[in-house]
């Protein structure tokens, strides 16, 4: 049986003189991968054990506990909820534990050094500590502590450029990475709090603790991701612009970095409006910015499923995908029933690979997307090439479960439809137009073709450029 696939273009010599298709003889020792890794774990680690002994050290070890158990608390609910929201083109998990270890330990670590440097720099000029601490905290904090907690947002736009594809990605890391910070923070306040407490010869939790417990985890819990969200909004829009907008693309992250400072500044000088200038800036500002940024993630995440099923139809023209897919993978109901439908008759294992389809099939149509907008990057078709194998290998398990949500989920067909003949499992031959499936085939229009790609190939492929370098797969061409 042939591969479906022509042979590989040949490796163009590189510069440094390796030969045609072979790897680098000098390949520099940070080049490799667990190298990298190493570095990265190594940093996050000894950040980790710093920030444990400052906080402990400030807060005793009683003090610690408390505010770690309380602490704690939140953190579930927020990583659920930025998990909720990418649903849709869910990023691989290591992307959202280094954006929280970054958060709790290394930005953490950044913020308590350089505030407590600042201060008291500020306070030994001026001879002034009132004014030291609150130009600090109103000044000198959002500045720092935003820029630490940006930073993980530029290594992952930077590094993982392939997880980072719009709004809605740099949301999701903006927002665990502050999670991280604001879990680190709360250990220090209430740990502290529960320490003033015991001064004033309270025994437990008492006022002090739990006054700050209520401002801080019950009250504004999504403060610190509320404020560098909007560094991430401006990080995922930049995502979206082409490799030529580079101005943009450098623009828009550093737009969104200030206002989150601005928004933490505001915050945090609430406390110096008088007796109800918290009260105010939380109602007239916090709750507004948040309930505004919520519906445009929301919306956002509802927009790339109706690219989902814009794109993914000329797939299933090619013979990639069955006819109901583009639906069903359009639809966060149906992808649940399709992943219950395979976990019902087949397993959890099942269900897993059932979820991995829908994430390659979702990443396959963002790429095309992309792509007809003249924003995919020069990768393109091998990054295409990948995400078609890995549906590929799972269309036995993914193709009826998400067929069985597509029959469940779709509206009733009109009666005046004529019906189509079951072809491909049949063994049956399918005419052009249509693609291989056990369900009721549909047509679709091919894509219009830009002039400059109007090139004579012998098999259509639903790439930016209409046609691509490789047909179908085998056994799924049409009939000439």
């Amino acid at each position: 049986m042939s591969s479906p696939y022509p042979p590989h273009p040949p490796h163009p010599p590189h510069p440094d003189g390796a030969p045609e298709g072979g790897a680098l003889r000098h390949a520099h020792w940070w080049q490799h991968t667990w190298v990298r890794y190493g570095a990265l774990i190594t940093l996050l680690t000894l950040s980790g054990l710093v920030i444990l002994a400052l906080v402990r050290e400030q807060t005793g070890t009683e003090g610690f506990l408390v505010g770690l158990g309380l602490a704690v608390l939140p953190v579930p609910l927020l990583v659920a909820a930025f998990r909720w929201l990418d649903r849709v083109e869910p990023g691989p998990w290591r992307n959202l534990v280094f954006a929280f270890a970054w958060g709790a330990c290394a930005a953490a670590l950044m913020a308590i050094v350089a505030n407590s440097f600042a201060t008291k720099w500020i306070a030994t000029e001026t001879a002034d500590p009132s004014s030291a601490d609150t130009l600090g905290a109103t000044v000198i904090a959002p500045i720092v502590e935003e820029s630490a907690k940006a930073a993980a947002i530029l290594l992952v736009f930077l590094f993982r450029r392939r997880n980072f594809t719009g709004l809605v990605d740099g949301v999701v890391i903006a927002g665990i990475t502050a999670t991280g910070f604001a879990f680190t923070e709360n250990i220090l306040y209430l740990g502290n709090a529960f320490g003033t407490d015991q001064l004033s010869g309270d025994s437990g939790i008492a006022s002090v603790t739990a006054a700050t417990f209520f401002v801080r985890v019950i009250m504004s819990p999504f403060a610190h991701p509320l404020f560098t969200v909007l560094t991430g909004i401006g990080f995922g829009i930049a995502a979206l612009a082409g490799d030529r907008q580079r101005v943009r693309r450098v623009l828009l992250p550093l737009s969104g970095l200030l206002l989150a400072m601005a928004m933490h500044a505001l915050w945090n000088a609430s406390a110096t409006f008088g007796e109800w200038g918290f009260f105010a800036v939380y109602g007239a500002f916090m709750v507004p910015a948040f309930a505004v940024l919520t519906w445009l993630v929301v919306w956002t995440r509802q927009r790339e499923l109706g690219t989902v099923r814009e794109e993914l139809p000329a797939y299933a023209a090619a013979g990639w995908l069955t006819p109901g897919e583009p639906y069903a993978l359009g639809s966060m109901r149906a992808r649940r029933l399709a992943r219950d439908h395979a976990r019902r008759y087949l397993g959890k294992p099942a269900a897993r690979e059932v979820a991995r389809y829908e994430a390659y099939a979702t990443s396959l149509a963002f790429l095309r997307h992309r792509g007809r907008l003249g924003r995919a990057g020069a990768d393109f078709v091998v990054r295409e090439r990948e995400l078609l194998n890995e549906l590929w290998r799972r269309k036995d398990i993914a193709r009826p479960a998400l067929d069985h949500a597509a029959r469940m989920t779709a509206p009733p067909v009109p009666v005046a439809m004529p019906p189509w003949p079951m072809y491909g499992v049949h063994g049956h031959g399918h005419p052009p137009g249509t693609a291989p499936g056990p369900y009721p085939q549909a047509r679709y229009p091919q894509p219009q073709l830009p002039h400059q790609h109007q090139h004579q190939h012998q098999h259509f492929h639903p790439g930016y450029s209409g046609y691509g370098p490789y047909p179908p797969p085998h056994g799924a061409q049409r009939n000439q």
